[in-house]
C-alpha cells in the first residue's frame, strides 16, 4: 500500500460499545502527529450489533479505518469484502482497512500485537503455557500461542461449555490445549508463561497465591493497572506485560496499515498511553 501523505484529510475511528473508556483515540492522534499526518483525525463512536451496519454503509471516501472493539469483532465479518487469514483464523476482525477502490478489507492485530509485546520482553518461544479465561481475547491468545509455544496450553475456565469452546479453538488452531476448572487456576502460576485474558476483578483473589518462583504474566487488562496479580507478580521478581503492551502494539499495526506507513512511532503512542492513563 503507497504511504498516504498528509495533504489529504481522512478519518479514522474505533467503534464499540461501551468505548468511552478507549485510549485508542489517543495512541493513534499522537501517532498522526509524530507522522506529520497533519489533517488525520481519529474519532470513537458507540456503536452496537444492530447500528454497526448503518455506520458502514455511510462511510465516505475520507474513511482510511475502523478499530473494532466488543461486541463488534465478529459482527462486522459480514460487511466486509476480504478477511485476512489472521483474522479468519479466529472469527475476529479489529482491524478494517478502508481502501481508495471502496473495498473494506478486515485484518486482527491483536495476536501479532500480543506476539509482539512479548518479544519485546524477551518472550519469543515457551514450552507451555496456560490461560485464564476462555473469551474472545483467550482465542487470540491461543492464536499468538500457536506461533511460539512448543508444547501444551492449559485453560482455566468456568464451565464444561467454555471447556469444550477452548479445546475446539486448540483443534482449529494447532494447539494442545487442555483445560481445567477455575478452581484450580493458581496451578496455572507452575507454567513459564501465563495469559489472563479474564475482565477487571476476576484474577483479584488469585494475587495471594502467586508463588515465590514465576515466569512471565501476560495480563491483557491496562486500567485499572496494575492489577493486584500483575503487582503481585512483579513483587516476586516475575517478568510482566501489561494490557497497555498490548494495546499499543496493534495500534502501531493498526497505523500502519491505516496509512501505509512502513513504522508507525512506538515509543510516542507508548508514551501518550501512559501519560492517558496517569491523568485517569
Amino acid at each position: 500500500m503507497p504511504t498516504r501523505t498528509s495533504e489529504t484529510a481522512r478519518r479514522a475511528a474505533v467503534l464499540g460499545s461501551p468505548i468511552a473508556h478507549s485510549l485508542s483515540p489517543v495512541l493513534h492522534r499522537a501517532a498522526y502527529a509524530a507522522l506529520g499526518l497533519r489533517d488525520w483525525s481519529y474519532e470513537r463512536f458507540e456503536v452496537d450489533e444492530a447500528a454497526l451496519p448503518g455506520f458502514v454503509g455511510e462511510l465516505d471516501g475520507s474513511w482510511a479505518g475502523l478499530s473494532l472493539t466488543m461486541p463488534l469483532k465478529r459482527a462486522i465479518i459480514p460487511l466486509l469484502d476480504e478477511v485476512s487469514d489472521t483474522a479468519a483464523s479466529v472469527e475476529a476482525v479489529n482491524t478494517v482497512v478502508l481502501r481508495e477502490d471502496g473495498r473494506r478489507i478486515g485484518d486482527n492485530t491483536d495476536i501479532p500485537g500480543m506476539i509482539a509485546a512479548l518479544r519485546e520482553r524477551g518472550v519469543e518461544k515457551v514450552e507451555a503455557a496456560a490461560v485464564l479465561g476462555a473469551g474472545a481475547t483467550a482465542s487470540s491468545a491461543l492464536a499468538a500461542l500457536a506461533r511460539i509455544c512448543a508444547g501444551p496450553v492449559t485453560a482455566y475456565v468456568r464451565s464444561e461449555a467454555r471447556a469444550e469452546e477452548m479445546r475446539g479453538w486448540g483443534d482449529r488452531l494447532g494447539v494442545d490445549v487442555r483445560t481445567a476448572d477455575w478452581e484450580r487456576a493458581a496451578e496455572a502460576f507452575e507454567a513459564p508463561l501465563v495469559i489472563a485474558t479474564t475482565p477487571a476483578g476476576t484474577t483479584n483473589a488469585l494475587a495471594t497465591a502467586v508463588p515465590d518462583r514465576v515466569g512471565t504474566l501476560f495480563d491483557v487488562l491496562y486500567d485499572p493497572w496494575p492489577t493486584p496479580l500483575a503487582a503481585a507478580w512483579s513483587d516476586r521478581g516475575g517478568k510482566v506485560v501489561g494490557g497497555l503492551d498490548l494495546l499499543v502494539h496493534q495500534a502501531v499495526l493498526q497505523v500502519e496499515r491505516m496509512t501505509g506507513v512502513p513504522q508507525a512511532p512506538l515509543a510516542a503512542m507508548r508514551a501518550a498511553g501512559e501519560q492517558a492513563l496517569a491523568a485517569r
